[in-house]
């Protein structure tokens, strides 16, 4: 059965030492309300030239929290595409990174920005 949680974060980021001059390299922390409610920590590395609309960028990041009133973390991995200022990302939960109550979940995130606020839906699920 798949479930739908859905809600806002606030994201920190900064620069951090990348092994490339090519290379971007940021580390964040979000806080997350909603129906997910908790903390996340994660890295992220930056290729290309945003500035013109075109970029790539992989994340990993590692959230602590509750989600369907169970508790416990999982990691999510990110992918984003960027060509002509147009985005096109993946965002999922990593499968076997969820611990305590949410272990053995899956699912995907979908992100919108609007006015700097961004908002998640994640559709989730558990096994049988």
């Amino acid at each position: 059965m798949t479930h739908t949680a859905k809600g806002t974060f606030q994201i920190g980021m900064r620069p951090a030492e990348a092994s490339s001059p090519h290379l971007g390299r940021m580390t964040f922390d979000k806080t997350w309300d909603g129906d997910l409610r908790g903390e996340s920590v994660g890295e992220m590395l930056a290729i290309g030239d945003p500035k013109s609309g075109t970029a790539a960028y992989p994340v990993l990041e590692v959230l602590n929290g509750t989600l369907g009133g169970r508790g416990g973390s999982f990691a999510f991995h990110q992918y984003g595409t960027m060509l002509a200022g147009q985005l096109a990302l993946t965002y999922e939960i990593v499968p076997g990174s969820g611990s305590g109550e949410l272990t053995g979940i899956t699912g995907e995130l979908k992100l919108t920005v609007v006015d700097r606020v961004h908002c998640y839906e994640l559709e989730y699920r558990f096994p049988e």
